[in-house]
C-alpha cells in the first residue's frame, strides 16, 4: 500500500513536466487570431523532423527587428508545424518550390518575449526574455517531448531564434 502511494505521489509530482515539457502555456498564452493579425515571414522545411513550418511575427517583433537586432518586450513569434504529404515510401513530397506539400496542421509553437516575466515563471524555463509553449491546432496545450530552452539556448547571438535571419530578411524586404 505504501509503495502504491509513493508511485502515485511521484506520478503527480512529475506529471506537469511530462504534460508540458518544453514550454509553459500557463505563462505563454495562445495568441488567438494570430493568423489574421501577424505577418507570415517564412515557410520552411524542417527536414530533420520531416515537417513544414509557417512562421509568423506580431507587429512588436517586426518593429523591433526594424530598429535593431533583438526582439522588444511584447514580441510574439508563432510557428505552425505541419505534417507533409508523403509518397508510397513515406518520404515527404516536395512542391515546385522545394517546400514539402502540406498535409495537416500538427501543432502550433509560440515564443513570447517579455522583459518582466512574473516571478513564478522560472528563468531556467526561458532563454533570455523568451518563453515558450506548444499548442494543438485547436489552441489547447499540447504535450511536447522536446525541451525548447535546451535547443534555443545556444542561439543567443541570434536572439535565441532559429528563424532570426529569415525575420531580419523579411523586415528588410518591407522597408
Amino acid at each position: 500500500m505504501k509503495a502504491s502511494l509513493r508511485v502515485i505521489a511521484i506520478l503527480f509530482a512529475i506529471s506537469p513536466l511530462v504534460a508540458y515539457g518544453g514550454g509553459d502555456p500557463d505563462f505563454v498564452k495562445f495568441p488567438e487570431g494570430y493568423e489574421n493579425s501577424f505577418s507570415e515571414y517564412a515557410t520552411i522545411n524542417r527536414s530533420n523532423q520531416q515537417q513544414v513550418a509557417k512562421l509568423y511575427a506580431n507587429i512588436a517583433a517586426i518593429a523591433s527587428h526594424t530598429q535593431g537586432d533583438k526582439a522588444a518586450s511584447g514580441s510574439v513569434v508563432v510557428m505552425e508545424i505541419y505534417t507533409p504529404k508523403t509518397d508510397a515510401e513515406g518520404k515527404p513530397i516536395p512542391g515546385d518550390d522545394g517546400i514539402f506539400e502540406i498535409d495537416t496542421l500538427a501543432a502550433i509553437a509560440v515564443m513570447e518575449n517579455r522583459h518582466t516575466w512574473l516571478d513564478p515563471y522560472p528563468a531556467e524555463n526561458r532563454t533570455g526574455d523568451w518563453g515558450y509553449a506548444v499548442y494543438n491546432p485547436d489552441g489547447t496545450p499540447k504535450s511536447n517531448d522536446l525541451d525548447c530552452v535546451q535547443c534555443h539556448t545556444p542561439l543567443e547571438g541570434q536572439d535565441y531564434m532559429f528563424s532570426y535571419q529569415m525575420l531580419i530578411d523579411f523586415v528588410k524586404s518591407k522597408e
